[in-house]
């Protein structure tokens, strides 16, 4: 049996909108998604904002009720069974929320020991080899306020296997974190994988997916676009090359020439410093740079970069096409 088995599942918000005449609308942020997570697997749900990755983890955590199809979590029905699954599972979700501040490392995971109903004699070990497994040995006597954003997250993650969960799941754990505090995160999240833990994960990173998740998928509008291994999903665009050029403002019209420019397959714009950058896949490896700056002309244009593909590009191509 799968640790978690999805099947069609769909979820609509309903709202209403307007001032005076207000009116119905819905919002379908699942549409029919179908997976399964085998037991000791890290498997990771990419996306964009809105893709529909927390709504996901949110029924299979019982928070949410679907509005189709079905789900089970180590066989028990997030709908029909929250209790049974609420004991085993943990959930570690990004940003500040979810600790107590004025309370210490320490006291607070004796209070949340005491909500999970942790055995008196196991409270005091268990709660030091989590301080030990998240790295915060020495500094658990600390406020929580005094902590950086990156120790807050490893509480969060300490928290959230109390219980010693059958499956974790994270949601974004890493969202709002400088490099280093989200290195430290996944850093932990990989010594729990070694550990046989089964794992969701959500994240819009793509190098966070590449390097910690055994499988991917993407998710897109609420539908899933592809899955597969991180190195299945980049065998898509590895017969292609990449050019990345440097422009400082590109109008809308330029961009239309430059997709018709016979060999592309995808173009993406990104924002980098003060600088916009055009990240061009190519069919036809690095010989349609002159024809991509024959339609820049007149665009101011600075670095010029080729370069192999990479799981980022594979997702590029798999959002833009969905």
């Amino acid at each position: 049996m799968a640790a978690i088995e999805v099947h069609e599942l769909e979820r609509t918000y309903r709202s209403r909108k307007g001032v005076i005449r207000r009116r119905r609308t819905e919002v379908r942020a699942l549409q029919g998604i179908t997976f399964e997570v085998a037991a000791g697997e890290l498997f990771g749900l990419l996306g964009p904002n809105g893709a529909g990755k927390t709504t996901t983890i949110k029924i299979l955590t019982t928070l949410l009720l679907p509005s189709g199809g079905s789900a089970r979590v180590l066989g028990y029905d997030p709908a029909r069974q929250p209790g049974e699954i609420r004991r085993r599972v943990g959930h570690v979700f990004g940003g500040d929320r979810g600790l107590y501040d004025r309370l210490s490392a320490l006291d607070n995971l004796r209070y949340f020991a005491d909500l999970y109903r942790v055995p008196v004699r196991e409270k005091r070990a268990r709660i030091a080899s989590l301080l030990e497994l998240v790295g915060l040995t020495g500094r658990e006597r600390e406020r929580v306020e005094t902590y950086s954003r990156g120790m807050r997250q490893r509480l969060h993650i300490a928290r959230g296997l109390l219980h010693d969960p059958e499956i974790l799941f994270l949601d974004e754990p890493t969202i709002g974190l400088d490099p280093v505090g989200a290195r430290e995160v996944r850093e932990t999240v990989a010594s729990l994988r070694a550990q046989g833990k089964t794992i969701l994960l959500t994240t819009h990173y793509m190098y966070e997916a590449d390097e910690l998740c055994q499988r991917i998928a993407v998710i897109a509008g609420g539908r899933f676009v592809a899955a597969g291994t991180p190195r299945e999903l980049k065998a898509r665009v590895l017969d292609r090359t990449v050019i990345e050029l440097e422009t400082f403002g590109v109008a809308e019209p330029t961009l239309e020439r430059l997709r018709s420019v016979a060999g592309v397959a995808s173009i993406a714009s990104e924002t980098r410093e003060q600088a916009e950058v055009l990240v061009v896949q190519s069919r036809i490896g690095a010989e349609i740079v002159p024809a991509l700056l024959l339609e820049l002309t007149g665009t101011s244009v600075g670095k010029v970069i080729t370069r192999e593909p990479t799981l980022e590009d594979a997702y590029v191509e798999l959002v833009g096409s969905a």
